[in-house]
């Protein structure tokens, strides 16, 4: 049953086969279960989440269901969730309640969703492993020796290990695709401002975007539907007409243009996995798509723009943390600037703090110009790549990431191959566009993800183009083994 999609999840409430109550039971006593030797949960609230579950079976009796109604959702522990703790995997938010909810909790609260928990992640969002949490690294249900990926990576586990029925995630630089690519599930990152950041714990506030993790395209397609939308209190929330992310799932593929960068498919990409990648652009060839070579000149030059970018903006948004109003404070101090120093040192963890001080570093004066200013040059070249590309394709598609799971402490201690693991979605965020990734087979029996980039706007056509995949394949259903 654990492997039944949202719709299917959906007919069986309608149709009273089984109740939210149940069904909400049910996902506990495996996160119960599994929980334990996958650490993908940071909090739960049995209580809570029941409730939730008995006022959907209550809205589904009224005939005033939607299409989530009912079904357990679970939260990355980003989102605040009035009257759960909201960490954002850190020993600095240990302890804080949040009093509001987020704007994607409320859009979820408003068709009777019912929040599971809160899932663990990657401190502040910073990381590709989800090794740098506080509450201890979360490991992957295909090989719990090996990382699920980071920074979503509680989410992703969740959604892999079928202890939600899908999960909410949010992507800096990759943070929902290359987590998807790493567990084997359908994650999407929505263009720029698509999504309320409103009540979304900020890490770099012009690249955080929030986005659906599921096992199926259509999955996020339903998600996206509830998602997305113009919120007042989010100045780059986009108030654009609300869309149907499901309308375009059955068309045809015939005539589409794919675009293959040839950067994607060069050094520093495990063979095995673009052996699965070229399998998946032949399936594509028998859907009818005409595949189009092209370029992004500057795709390289990412991941340093990104480590200027995103540090500058992370050292603004965690100087709020300071032990006064609400987080961790030191128990010993002489004075309020002993208190400021102390409580930041013991409350951010270690990659926290070497994004604060290259932040702080680029910022300041005689650096700005050289770097910060320079980075955001660039930023302009990338996406004008894109802008490009796109005159000659429908879609871009490539790797999510340039190799399966790694083993835990693998990279912990060379930065610079951790921030590599996020070559292939970096330039999406900083060009604002959308990206998803989709389970395109297996290297080594680890997950192999599909990387599909689409032009502004366009969610419902990626979603198209990946449905449309996964009509002929099932990469999408496997479980990992022992997970039943």
């Amino acid at each position: 049953m654990m492997n039944r999609s949202l719709k299917q999840f959906g007919e069986m409430l309608q149709t009273k086969k089984i109740s939210s109550v149940e069904l909400t039971q049910t996902f506990l006593a495996r996160i119960a279960q599994h929980n334990p030797s996958i650490n993908a949960y940071i909090a739960l609230d049995e209580a809570k989440s029941l409730a939730q579950a008995k006022a959907a079976d209550a809205l589904i009796a009224a005939g005033k269901a939607s299409p989530l109604t009912g079904i357990p959702i679970a939260q990355k522990d980003i989102f605040c969730a009035k009257d759960w703790p909201t960490t954002c995997g850190s020993k600095m938010l240990a302890n804080f309640v949040a009093p509001y909810d987020a704007h994607v909790i409320t859009q979820f609260d408003a068709v009777g969703a019912v929040n599971l928990g809160k899932t663990n992640m990657d401190e502040f969002a910073m990381g590709s492993s989800n090794e740098t949490s506080y509450f201890g690294g979360v490991k992957n249900p295909w090989d719990v020796e090996r990382v699920p990926g980071g920074s979503s990576g509680g989410s992703a586990a969740a959604v892999a290990a079928r202890l939600c029925a899908a999960a909410t995630g949010t992507d800096t630089g990759g943070s929902i695709r290359q987590p998807a690519s790493l567990c084997g599930f359908s994650g999407l990152k929505p263009t720029y401002g698509v999504v309320s950041r409103y009540g979304m714990i900020a890490f770099a506030s012009s690249l955080d975007q929030a986005g659906p993790m599921a096992k199926s395209a259509e999955d996020c397609a339903l998600m996206m539907n509830v998602m997305a939308g113009f919120d007042e209190r989010d100045s780059t929330s986009l108030n654009r007409e609300k869309e149907d992310y499901t309308r375009d799932l059955a068309k045809p593929l015939q005539g589409l243009r794919v675009g293959l960068p040839k950067e994607f498919f060069a050094e520093g990409l495990d063979a095995s996995v673009g052996k699965v990648i070229d399998e998946a652009i032949a399936a594509y060839k028998k859907l009818g798509a005409e595949i189009v070579e092209i370029s992004l000149p500057n795709t390289g030059l990412s991941i340093p723009v990104y480590y200027v970018l995103a540090p500058a903006e992370a050292s603004s948004n965690l100087s709020r943390y300071d032990g006064v109003r609400y987080g961790h404070r030191t128990a010993e101090y002489t004075d309020l600037m002993d208190m400021y120093c102390k409580s930041r040192a013991e409350g951010f963890g270690a990659e926290v703090k070497r994004r604060i001080l290259i932040g702080t570093y680029v910022l300041s004066a005689g650096y700005y110009d050289a770097y910060y200013l320079k980075a955001q040059q660039i930023r302009r070249l990338i996406a004008q790549d894109f802008v490009e590309a796109f005159k000659h394709c429908d879609v871009i598609m490539g790797p999510a990431a340039p190799s399966t799971a790694f083993k835990a402490g693998e990279k912990v201690d060379d930065p610079v191959a951790m921030y590599l693991q996020d070559i292939y979605t970096i330039s999406t965020n900083l060009a604002g566009l959308p990206g998803m990734s989709v389970p395109a087979g297996f290297s080594n029996g680890l997950p192999v993800g599909l990387q599909i980039i689409g032009n502004y706007f366009d969610e419902a056509r990626m979603l198209n183009v990946a449905h449309q995949y996964q009509q002929v394949t099932d990469w999408h259903l496997k479980m990992p083994q022992g997970i039943e």
